[in-house]
Formats: structure tokens, sequence, C-alpha cells
């Protein structure tokens, strides 16, 4: 018997093997080991560990830091955010966007989460004269945005210890939260009422509010925020936009997940 018939294999396609196996590293939402994987592909053991390493050594995954278990990698990220960015998606996702900056007479962001930080994926700017200077492309970090604690919220509570162990808490402003424990407790706060707020912890000057944006399986896979300066409006202002943004998130959500 042959590798492409042996045991369940025969039932894939040797040219669809490798992208089944990314996408079920990538359904998992958390690193997976190759035996974990196959439980779903039914693939030979010489098999799948080949694939994996080829996924590796090509830039689609990366090894996890307990050495067996895999996540996305580098090109795999891109690919994801590549996809988000493709024109027919784009067009009405910003139609979204544009509706809720019209409504909340703000900036309105969408980000997602990067290694070191959150990525501005789209975004609306306010007509405002004054207003926060972050293009597309940007990336901020995790601990004192909106944005970035509103996605370290959904992380499972062994990721985000690790998290806090790690990650260097560095003070942007006098308001920034750089104790653990305080970060902590601010993320479990954000976690039990969905949205998290930055005020003035970037960047003094600027307030924020975020959202989640979640796929089918009700997991984060980007923020929709809005950013003011705080001369026009405070969080509290900010707050009082919730439903206006909630809706807008929901409608992307449906993008997400069709």
């Amino acid at each position: 018997m042959t590798e492409d018939t042996e045991g369940h294999s025969g039932q894939i396609p040797t040219n669809l093997r490798l992208l089944m196996l990314l996408e079920e590293v990538a359904k998992a939402g958390v690193p997976v080991t190759p035996a974990a994987v196959n439980e779903a592909l039914g693939l030979p053991k010489p098999t799948i560990h080949r694939l994996f390493a080829t996924a590796e050594a090509e830039g689609f995954l990366q090894r996890d830091i307990d050495g067996r278990s895999y996540s996305p990698g580098r090109r795999m990220r891109q690919l994801s955010t590549n996809v988000l960015s493709s024109e027919h998606v784009r067009t009405v996702r910003l139609a979204v966007l544009k509706s809720l900056a019209d409504k909340v007479d703000e900036t309105c962001n969408l980000a997602i989460p990067e290694r070191d930080g959150m990525f501005y994926l789209d975004r609306v700017e306010t007509h405002w004269p004054l207003r926060i200077q972050l293009p597309i492309g940007t990336q901020v970090p995790f601990h004192c945005t909106a944005s970035g604690k509103m996605y370290l919220s959904t992380l499972r509570p062994d990721y985000l210890e690790r998290f806090l162990r790690n990650y260097k808490l560095t003070a942007e402003t006098e308001r920034t939260i750089c104790n653990p424990d305080d970060l902590r407790t601010e993320l479990e706060t954000i976690r039990a009422r969905g949205y998290a707020t930055d005020d003035q912890e970037f960047m003094l000057g600027m307030t924020a509010v975020a959202v989640p944006v979640t796929d089918n399986r009700r997991r984060l896979v980007s923020t929709l925020s809005i950013h003011a300066p705080e001369l026009r409006r405070r969080v509290s202002d900010l707050i009082a936009c919730l439903p206006h943004l909630q809706a807008a998130a929901a409608e992307l959500s449906g993008i997400v997940s069709r």
C-alpha cells in the first residue's frame, strides 16, 4: 500500500494536504501539535511531520516555545491580512466603517493582532480639523491601547499569564498601566463588560473605545475602535457611542463569517 492510500490519506489529494493542514492550524486558534492536527486529517505519521517541517521551513508555520506545537508563521499571517484586504471584502468593510464614522462623528479604526502589537488594517477619518494621525499600517502596543487591551482580554488564562510575565509594559504616558496585576484586573473588567477603553494611556490627549469583531466561533479576529482628541471627547462620551460601535462590529462579524 502506498503512502497516498494508506489509512485515510487517500481521501485527501496530495496537492491539498498542506492547505488542509494550514486550515486546521488556523481553525484551532492555539498552538497545536502534528498529532492533534492529524486527528482530523488521518495522514500517515511520516507525511504529517514532513508537511509540518515544510510549512515551518517556508515561514507558514512557526514552532511554539514548547518545541512541539506550531502556530501561524509570518507568511500565513500575511496571507490572512491580504485576504482581509481583498478589494471586494474591503469595499463592504469600508462602507460599514464610513457609516459608523458618520454616526459617531469621529475616526473609526479596524485593527488586527500581530506579534508585537495591534496593526491598523483600515480606518475612516473624521472631518474635524483636529484629529489623531495613526494611518493604516501603524502598529500600536497591546497593553495601553483600547484595541490591544480588548485583544488581550480574550486570551486564554495561561497565555495571558505568559504574556504578563514576559511582555515589557512600557510607560507611554503617565496614565499607562505598567503593573501586571493592575493590567490583569483591567482585562478582567474588559472581558466582563465586552469593551475596552484608552484614557490617554497610549498618547496624552487621546481617548478611545474598542469592541471585538468575531468569527462564527466567537473568536476575536479584529477590533473596531473609535478614537478622538480628549479636548473633544472624553472616554465617557465615547462609551455613549457603544450601541453604534457594537452594531457595526456585528455587521463586520457577518462579513468575516461568510
